[in-house]
């Protein structure tokens, strides 16, 4: 078999591709830029460096279409969702990480894999790739593609466009007042692992104020910034009415204090690595400069003391205007050898991204290996979410796993929890059934 794969970029959709193609059989290379070079929000060496939460969203399978497109992944083999189920921390609901082991765990796997070659350098240009040749590409260079090859991307594409996403801060967990905090989860669900720092109303509103005043850091290069919803800054949210950190970040719906009591508001933390000595702003994003989210999130009184080891930062992210250029399968309308995948493709979202990845190396491996092409429709996260990067439409946004992408089921189920139910449990059997076919072919 003389076919190769050349893969670029080494975060969650490369090293997803690249791992699977190689462990099948396929002679790969992967090519990424650090240790030589890094994005401004990157600074571990290791693959599949997690840069903003550490969350992988909710792992529950029948309630949330996230938890269902890992249990899809699962099915088709993801080695991402192998490594976060193996260093997983408590979370609730939730699989969360804790992002050094997870991100060490994936270097591992790959620098172990037969039949892949990994490659530490810029990739400054698109690589050159016969329609009708031995070589395929995969362009999983993510959000903050560096500017050379963003540039040749956008040529290529013929244009495309940007948003900006923010991080949260973490603190240190011995930092963090415990006497005004209380643990559990929302509603109940889950082991307790949040922890909630409570705040009164006249606390809140006096955070909120000072939120409002507090100055942002200067971004000389983001005049014309379009901020994507799910990594909305809490300033930007706090702009939008004095109550809106309360009906989303801070709600306190579903939680209730030692006493049985329901906050005004409520900040939760949630562990960042398996030791719990870290803790992470849940819904804190920001772009405030560091004095001030010092100054502003210290106001909160389970923070009144917080070490921050780590201040949030907003990032340029860029994606490229799929329906244009990409089949559904993730390849190249002018040519079915290049593919693109991860989030410049408009999928958002850690697991949406690797689950891109997974789909491309999939796709190429059942034509190299000549085997019958796996084929998942709308039934699918998987398949929705390659019919949302392939629909043409006038507002091409980041899209998440969603039940609201999936095809609705025949018979109209009233009742949220059994129609989720329902729809995960086809979604399930889609897969399984494609698996079933491909290998009694």
């Amino acid at each position: 078999m003389n076919k190769e794969v050349l893969v670029i970029g080494g975060g969650l959709a490369g090293s997803e591709a690249a791992y699977y193609l190689a462990s099948h059989g396929i002679k790969t290379t992967l090519v990424e830029m650090k240790p030589k070079k890094f994005t401004p929000a990157h600074e571990s060496e290791n693959y599949g460096e997690l840069v903003c939460s550490n969350s992988l969203k909710s792992n529950d399978v029948y309630a949330n279409a996230c938890g269902l497109l890992k249990e899809e992944m699962r099915l088709l083999g993801s080695m991402i969702i192998e490594a976060a189920d193996n260093t997983k921390v408590p979370a609730g609901a939730a699989l969360a990480v804790d992002r050094e082991k997870f991100s060490a765990y994936i270097t591992e796997k790959l620098k172990n894999c037969p039949n892949l070659t990994l490659v530490s350098e810029e990739v400054e240009k698109l690589p050159e790739i016969e329609k009708d040749g031995d070589r395929y590409a995969i362009i999983a260079t993510g959000p903050l593609t560096a500017e050379a090859l963003s540039e040749d991307i956008l040529r290529v594409t013929g244009g495309g466009l940007h948003f900006y996403d923010a991080s949260a801060p973490i603190v240190s967990a011995d930092s963090v007042d415990m006497t005004c905090t209380f643990t559990g989860d929302r509603y109940g669900k889950g082991t307790g692992d949040y922890i909630n720092c409570p705040m009164t109303k006249e606390e809140y509103y006096a955070f909120v104020d000072e939120l409002l005043k507090a100055e942002k850091a200067e971004l000389h290069a983001f005049e014309k910034r379009e901020i994507f919803e799910g990594c909305m800054p809490v300033e930007v949210m706090a702009s939008r009415g004095v109550d809106t950190l309360r009906y989303g970040t801070l709600k306190p719906v579903g939680l209730a204090d030692e006493d049985g009591k329901r906050p005004y508001a409520v900040l939760q933390l949630r562990k960042e690595n398996e030791e719990g000595t870290t803790y992470n702003l849940v819904g804190f994003q920001t772009n405030l400069k560091f004095p001030e989210q010092k100054r502003v999130f210290s106001m909160i009184p389970a923070l009144k003391n917080a070490e921050f080891l780590r201040y949030g930062v907003m990032h340029r992210n860029t994606y490229i205007q799929s329906p244009d250029v990409l089949n559904r399968d993730f390849s190249f309308k002018n040519n079915r050898r290049l593919f693109f995948a991860g989030q410049i493709t408009g999928v958002e979202g850690y697991v949406e991204s690797a689950a891109s990845g997974l789909l491309v190396a999939i796709r190429i491996a059942d034509e190299i290996l000549e085997r019958p092409q796996l084929e998942f429709d709308d039934r699918t996260v998987c398949g929705a979410l390659q019919t949302h990067i392939s629909t043409l439409t006038k507002d091409f946004q980041p899209m998440n796993a969603n039940f609201g992408i999936l095809a609705p089921m025949s018979t109209r189920i009233r009742d949220k929890k059994e129609r989720y139910r329902a729809l995960a449990e086809r979604a399930l059997e889609t897969v399984k059934g494609e698996l079933a076919k491909q290998q009694n072919q």
